[in-house]
């Protein structure tokens, strides 16, 4: 399913800020004889700067786009350009200027390197134009939640896409994305859906059945 989200103005050249094109990671097992046990496919276009919140049941591929966007994973088919840049073509220490990915407690994830960067392009940035945070712990004491909040949107201002990765558990963490989270992305079984805005998403009743008892009723 395809995604398309115009906001406001943050790219070069009139380039999106991210663009993944027909991608497809494929897991697979066995030596002889392959068998396919995960797939994960994806078609976005995010123009902008914006606030992206991002939910879906553990496994069902949140964190291995995670991955893919950032260059950290090779897709098995397909693109992902972030500012016009194929990113799986970047120099691999400079694939964090253009997209960056922290893991829970903000340690940025690592990657694997399959060719070596002299043979690579330069990423053209000097800071991440976008952040993925992955299921941030959040700190309910001393104001933290609002700094975290005041910074998601400072990054927005400066023209960088931020996701952000909840699996919401309690009514605060919907709450949560509905203040601060323009648009909304679903995984689920591999599969990525996008919605305009973070209402609408609440709508579909494969999210409401992932959400149980916190979907907000009004939203049927």
């Amino acid at each position: 399913m395809t995604g398309s989200v115009s906001a406001c103005s943050g790219s070069d050249a009139m380039a999106p800020v991210l663009e993944v094109r027909g991608l497809t990671k494929r897991y697979t097992r066995g030596l002889l004889f392959r068998q396919e046990t995960f797939r994960l496919t994806a078609d976005l276009t995010f123009d902008g700067s914006s606030i992206v919140g991002v939910m879906g049941p553990n496994g069902s591929g949140k964190t291995t786009l995670f991955e893919l966007i950032t260059g950290s994973n090779a897709p098995s088919t397909g693109s992902v350009r972030v500012m016009g840049r194929d990113i799986h073509k970047v120099k691999h220490r400079e694939r964090d200027r253009l997209a960056i990915h922290y893991h829970q407690s903000y340690q940025v994830r690592r990657f694997r390197r399959t060719r070596p960067s002299f043979l690579m392009q330069a990423a053209g940035h000097d800071y991440p134009m976008v952040h993925l945070f992955d299921e941030p712990q959040f700190n309910t004491r001393d104001g933290y939640i609002g700094f975290m909040l005041d910074f998601f949107r400072k990054l927005r201002r400066e023209g960088r896409l931020v996701f952000l990765c909840l699996h919401p558990n309690e009514p605060w963490h919907l709450e949560l994305m509905e203040e601060v989270c323009e648009q909304t992305v679903f995984v689920q079984g591999g599969r990525v859906r996008t919605y305009h805005d973070f209402c609408s998403s609440l709508r579909d009743p494969d999210l409401r059945d992932y959400l149980g008892k916190l979907a907000p009723r009004d939203a049927k």
